[in-house]
């Protein structure tokens, strides 16, 4: 689990394994998964999971840029009530008509838009890490209104991680 994971103070959990075909961990993200203002596609990358407890009844998923120059980071995708029995989401599921699996709950994000957005960090800011986060949770359902913010579907994790792990790439700021 990476040391960059927001939740880790408020709500230790045991690790679980995430993997990308499309990112490694601790390296520069490829740029068809940055925003199109800097010659990305938004593309979401493949993601993959494993080692998570037996009662795990389904999962959540988060990417977050805790370097964005706004005192709180920035989530740049949030999806909950990703069913038990899927342990991978392929690149591009965060796309507005991707292929997210049925019964998934994609919660708006920071720019209130339910997709994924990648990464643009403002000119002079530096290196932002964009940490994935997924969470195996121990209710088939999160309820919570789809039109709240990530920061509700954190507060709801809270009372409902089994465990959680984390992958983390980087993009430095444009000078």
């Amino acid at each position: 689990m990476s040391n960059d994971d927001p939740y880790a103070a408020v709500t230790p959990a045991p690790a679980l394994a995430v993997r990308s075909d499309d990112i490694k961990h601790g390296e520069q993200m490829p740029l068809a998964f940055r925003d199109p203002q800097i010659g990305g596609t938004n593309t979401s990358p493949h993601l993959a999971w494993s080692g998570f407890p037996p009662e795990t009844q389904s999962f959540a998923l988060t990417c977050y840029d805790p370097d964005a120059p706004t005192g709180t980071g920035f989530v740049h995708w949030a999806v909950a009530n990703i069913p038990k029995d899927v342990t991978t989401l392929a690149s591009g599921s965060g796309a507005i008509d991707g292929p997210m699996p049925a019964g998934a709950l994609i919660i708006p994000n920071d720019l209130r838009m339910r997709q994924y957005i990648g990464p643009n960090p403002p000119p002079g800011s530096g290196r932002h890490r964009y940490v994935f986060i997924v969470h195996a949770v121990d209710v088939p359902r999160l309820e919570i209104d789809p039109d709240l913010t990530p920061v509700v579907l954190g507060f709801n994790l809270h009372f409902h991680t089994l465990a959680r792990g984390s992958m983390t790439a980087w993009v430095d700021a444009e000078d």
